[in-house]
Parts: C-alpha cells; structure tokens; sequence
C-alpha cells in the first residue's frame, strides 16, 4: 500500500528566485492555513517570512529530487492580503517579470516583513516584581529591559519596546521567570463616518462638470485623465468626488508622487473632513507605518494618503483612487521591482470595479495616447480658480552680455521690483551644490569622480569637499592642482548653494530659503520652510524640483528658470517631454494668488521650437505634436519597449553577453522584435562598474511577453559570473 503524501502548502519567499516552494504541514495547520497569511519557514541557511499562495491538494505528486522542509509556524490565523490584493501582486509579478515572493514582500510594512506579530501594535509589557534585577545578573539584555520597564509602571507596548533595542525573545525571557507578563488590549477598527470639517468651495463650471462626470461612473471601473491647467481646482474636484465616496463607507486611496507633498495635501484632506486618515511613505518609522498600514487594512482610515508603494495596501472598502501629479516620474520605481505605480493603479481600479482619477496640469504622453485609444475620459479645466490667471511666460538670451552672478540684468530688475512690492520670488535650478565643475585654470584639469563617468560636485556646506552625486563619492577639495600643482582651482557654473550666495548679496534686505535635498535632509525641515513661505513676507524661494511638484504658494508672483537648456540636449527621447512638463509646472507657482505672475527662462536657444511652443501656445500643443511625432517614429506608446540593463566590471563582457541575448532573442521571435542595441549606457561607468543597455520594442505587448517568459526562464540559469541583468519593463528613463 502507497505511504500517503504528506500535507502542504506552497509558499511565495522574498528571495530572488522566480519560484514557489512548497512546505510540510501538520493536518491541523493544514485546515488552519489560508492562502495570504504569513508563515514562518527555513529557507537554505536563513529563517524567513513568506506568504501562502497555495494549499497543495492532497493528490499532488511529490518531486523525488527535493527534500521538503517543515514549516517553523503559521503566523496569522486570517489571510492578510485578500484576494484581489493577491491577484494583483500576481499580476505585477508576471507583468514586470520579477520574483513574486519579493513582489508579495512590497505589500507588507516593515515589521510584518520581520515576521511580528499582527497584533504587534496591543501587546503591552509590564513588570511583576520590582525587586528581580539580582535574578539577572547574567543576562545584560534582561537586565536593561527590566530597567526599561520599571521606568513605565504603566506598561509599554511591545513596539516601543523593540525600537528601544529590546528583543521580544528578551521580554519572553523575563515572562518566563515571572518578571514580566504581556497583556493585549482591545483595538478598535471601526471606521468613523463621514463628517465635514468646512464646507465645499462654490465649483465653476468646469469643475462642476468634471465632478457630475467623475461621480456618472461610480460602482465601475472608468479611468479619467483630470488634465487641468496649474491652480485650475484639481484638489477641489478630487474632494467633492471623495466626499460622495466615503458617505458610502468606502475608502479612497490617493497616490502623491513625493513625501515633500504629503503635508500640504494632508492638511487640505483634514480640514475639509472628520475623518481617519492614514498615512504610509518612506519618512515614517516602521512603529508607525504598521499602525498606518494596519488601519487601512482593516478599514479604519477612511483615506489612505501615500506615495507609490502604497498602492499594494490592501483595502477592504476601495471605492475611489487618485494620481495626484500622473506625470511624476517618481511614480516609476527605477531599482529591483521595477514597476509603475500609475498602471498598477488603473489595473487595480479595474479589479476593484471603482473609479480612478489621474490628475495633472501636464500629462504624459502615455495618458493623452490612452485617450486617444478611448481608454481614458478626457475632463478639462481650462481657468484658474477664482481670480487668478495663468502667468506670462518670457525668454531671456542669455547670450546677450548684460549679466550678474550668472543672472540677466532685465531678471535682477524684474526680482528687484517684485520683492519692492511685498511679494515672492521663485528661482528655478535643477542642479544642487555650490558648482558643479572645479577646474584648473592653469592646464585644464577638472575634478573628476574615479569611479564614474561624472564630475565632482562642489559643496562648501556643512563642509568644503568633493561630493560624487552619482555613486556618493566624497572626496577634500584638494590645496592646488594634482597634476600641474597650481594653486588656483575654480569653480565652474551654479548650483543652488552658489546662486544662494549671490541671491543674498545682490539683495541683502531679503530672506533667501533654498529648498533642496540638502537643506531639508533633517526631519520636518520641509514643514518648517513651507510655513514660512505662508507667512506672506517678500522672500526668495530657491530650490530644485522639489518646488515643481503641486506646490500652492499664494505670494509668489514672479518665476525664474535658470538653466533649462541641459533638457533639450538628452540622448532620451522623453528628454523634452519630461522638459516641457518642469517648464509648466514651475511656471505654475506664479500668480496664484491675487497678483499676476510672470515667469521667466533663460536659455542659450531662445530659438528652440520646445521652448517657443510653451511660450506662444500651451503644453497641450506641445503634447499632441510630440503624440504625432511619437506616432511616426514608432516609439512608445505607439510601441511597447523593455530596456535589458547589464551591469559588469568591463565594457567587453558587457557587449559579448548582450549580443549573445540580441541573437537568442532574434532566433526566438524574429521580425516581432525590433533592437537597439547593444550599446553603452548615457554614463557606462558608474561606481567602477560598466552600464550597457539592450532596448527592445514590439507592436504586440501579449507577444513580447510571451518570447521575454520563454527567454528569461532559461536565460536566468546561465547568466556570467560577475555580471548582472536586470529588465525594466515600459521603461521611462534610459539611464
């Protein structure tokens, strides 16, 4: 008589292996077992957490080549990702070709990640007996916890406790003698209904019709494309429409495409709703983003407001998601799980059957394509809100020989008169630093990074030294010259640092607030400066593109863009589209408020059709002449791509393994698959290792996939020693 198969469960591993293994369960644990609950098993050497994707049937065969492990414990008694949530990591598994145990991970805080329990955030320790320290003498961990807890008579919850550097082993340790004991307190989820904080602003007319068209298709899936000029309302018609949503009982999930936005558009949230609203980006602690994570799981928080991994959140009540800023490239995730959060979305508003709305005053070309193939609605507003008009836009030569600190005379004038007359100033430089080129004036030599294909940057604070922007390099600014020993070596060109300098002495009288990745690495430094800036003082407001993004600031009323010619050079063609959308939504930060703005660019093209389109017409013009272009050029989306990304330590090995996969490829799928390619990368050494790309195009998405499966599958087996492949799927950057 056969000896019965044993049962099991298949489990999904955060490893880098595009497989499910599958697990030895007890028939208890079988019966107690859900698929997208957590568990606990061994994996090689390592302990690790994964997610059951499957109980196996009791009939399956077992594979005689493996040796199957027990699991170390089931950690969930319910699933925690539901089963749309599940179909839709499965889906960006396969659709972005990357391992589903590490796509399932993306879903999941930190903590539950580490295998803590759900009911981490109730556990509450406390001490049993006060006077224990002489029983643990031997134990330097028990003894500081028992410290720590004898300062909280109270109790102190677990997760504190861990974020103190006390192990839960350590805290079961002193239970264990009886010197402490966990309690779990209660937690309630309920949602709390709806109520609102301050009325609705009075919608115009385009408003009024985007809200009645948004709220048409409610209880289905219908993509919209909000595309509205900068100040035109957007966030009033996302707050109409999410207040008819959450009277329902649902929730609505809005994606912004950088933390710096998080406060200003939380504020709006909580001032016009009574409502939970939970909050998941990178900026949080990991105590803090469970708790956010688990009130949106569980249907407490009413709006979910988070950045682009927050769209794997399971949500029980999704009734609305909103793409705040579509465009952002940030939206695209550009290391290891290389998916778009903007697709993912209008994937998951399709499984969900809800709405989505993706909002910008610059949308991709993508978006406008997908309107033209009438998978979009297209809604528009086409007028400021209130009283305020969209800015003038100038060019300035900056050829023409009048000019100071790298600024035109007419710009030091324009600043000059506006800040006279109580207002806000906006300069525009996408390049942080003090200069971004220091040279010897002697013989020529610059200051190079050694390890990549790239210049140091200047930076004099907190600190002179030598700062590598591309692989983090930092180096002393060297007394003279290394190679001729002349001891005057001079910065070239501006960096925010450096036009901050001479901003502060050509107007001495006004603040200056630079606003980059420098100058608000400390924690609530952004909020500090926002606050200011709504304190309606003439200032000038310098910073990079972290003040293009959805930004409201009512006193600005003047722009400046310093150097905006490095966009219209790139060797990607998105260059100018990605070009065109800073422009506008720089520009939209002037005159939002009740004085007219005016912006203006200095550019060395001041003949360039880009920036002469922008100037005369409008970004939309600019977007379907590039539609058209994209059309007969065959590029996306007109054609869907995939960039192989190779990375070794030499140029050679790089090339030979691309065309060895330019052949495989071309032998699999032939004329269905266009190459560029082999080539290097824009910079091929970085942090002494060489780029090389392979980009691939196809008319047929379902196709290209198809041969990438097929090859992937084998190619994965046999990639060199030393070299690494990686693929990004619709790529937007080719870097």
């Amino acid at each position: 008589m056969p000896k019965p198969l044993p049962f099991r469960v298949r489990v999904a591993i955060p490893v880098h292996l595009y497989d499910c293994f599958d697990y030895v369960v007890n028939e208890a644990e079988y019966q107690q077992a859900e698929i997208g609950a957590r568990v606990a098993v061994s994996f090689g050497r390592q302990n690790v957490v994964g997610v059951i994707v499957e109980k196996v049937s009791l009939d399956t065969p077992l594979d005689p080549r493996f040796q199957l492990k027990p699991i170390q414990a089931l950690l969930d008694q319910t699933p925690l990702l539901d089963p749309k949530i599940l179909k839709l990591l499965t889906w960006s598994a396969q659709y972005y070709l990357f391992p589903l145990g590490e796509v399932f991970a993306t879903a999941f805080p930190t903590l539950l990640r580490q295998g803590k329990p759900y009911d981490l955030l109730a556990h509450t320790w406390h001490l049993t007996d006060l006077d224990a320290e002489a029983k643990l003498k031997r134990s330097i961990p028990q003894q500081d916890a028992y410290k720590i807890l004898k300062l909280q008579p109270q109790g102190t919850l677990e997760n504190i406790l861990n974020l103190s550097g006390v192990q839960t082993s350590t805290l079961k340790a002193l239970e264990k003698k009886g010197i402490a004991r966990c309690e779990l307190a209660p937690q309630d989820f309920a949602p709390a209904p709806v109520q609102l904080a301050q009325m609705p602003l009075k919608a115009n007319e385009d408003q009024q019709k985007a809200i009645h068209k948004i709220l048409k298709a409610q209880h289905k899936f219908q993509g919209f494309l909000l595309d509205g000029v900068t100040g035109s309302g957007k966030t009033e018609v996302y707050l109409q429409v999410m207040h008819e949503v959450l009277k329902q009982g649902k929730q609505v999930l809005v994606l912004v495409p950088e933390i710096g936005l998080t406060p200003q558009t939380i504020a709006r949230f909580q001032s016009r709703f009574h409502v939970h609203i939970a909050l998941l980006h990178s900026g949080l602690n990991d105590s803090k983003r469970f708790q956010a994570w688990q009130h949106a799981q569980t249907g407490k928080a009413s709006i979910i407001l988070g950045t682009r991994s927050a769209i794997y959140t399971p949500l029980p009540h999704l009734g609305l998601i909103i793409l705040d800023e579509e465009h952002d490239l940030s939206f695209k995730q550009q290391e290891g799980f290389r998916y778009h959060a903007r697709d993912v979305a209008l994937y998951r508003a399709y499984l969900q059957q809800c709405p989505i709305i993706l909002g910008s005053a610059t949308p991709s070309i993508d978006s406008y394509a997908l309107v033209e193939q009438n998978k979009l609605t297209h809604i528009e507003l086409n007028q400021r809100a209130g009283n305020a008009h969209l800015p003038k836009m100038h060019l300035l030569d900056l050829k023409a020989p009048q000019k100071q600190y790298g600024l035109s005379s007419i710009l030091i004038n324009k600043i000059e008169q506006r800040l006279q007359r109580k207002e806000q100033v906006l300069i525009f430089l996408n390049r942080r630093g003090y200069a971004p080129v220091l040279i010897c004036e002697q013989c020529a030599w610059q200051a190079n990074c050694p390890s990549c294909d790239a210049h140091f940057t200047l930076h004099l604070k907190p600190y002179q030294h030598l700062h590598c922007h591309h692989c983090g390099l930092i180096q002393r600014i060297p007394d003279a010259c290394p190679k001729c020993q002349h001891p005057q070596l001079k910065p070239i060109g501006m960096g925010t640092a450096k036009i901050e300098e001479s901003l502060q002495q050509l107007f001495p009288d006004f603040a200056v607030i630079r606003v980059d990745r420098d100058s608000t690495s400390r924690v609530g430094s952004w909020q500090k400066i926002y606050d200011q800036i709504h304190q309606s003082q003439p200032l000038i407001l310098l910073g990079t593109q972290m003040l293009a993004k959805g930004h409201h600031f009512p006193y600005v009323t003047l722009v400046a863009i310093l150097d905006i010619d490095a966009g219209l050079l790139s060797v990607d063609f998105r260059a100018t589209e990605r070009t065109a959308q800073m422009i506008v939504q720089v520009s939209g930060r002037a005159g939002r408020g009740e004085h007219k703005g005016e912006v203006f660019l200095q550019t060395l093209r001041p003949d360039h059709p880009l920036l002469n389109t922008l100037v005369e017409k409008d970004y939309r013009t600019f977007a379907m002449h590039t539609l058209k272009e994209r059309k007969v050029a065959q590029l996306p989306p007109f054609r869907y791509s995939v960039l192989l990304r190779c990375v070794s330590r030499t140029a050679e090995q790089n090339q030979q393994y691309l065309q060895h996969i330019a052949k495989q490829l071309q032998a699999m799928a032939g004329t269905e698959i266009n190459m560029w390619g082999p080539i290097p990368a824009p910079m091929e050494r970085k942090a002494n290792k060489h780029h090389a790309h392979l980009l691939l195009f196809a008319q047929d998405r379902a196709r290209l996939h198809y041969y990438l499966n097929l090859w992937w599958a084998e190619a994965i087996q046999h990639i060199p020693t030393g070299l690494r492949i990686s693929i990004d799927i619709d790529p937007q950057e080719l870097s």
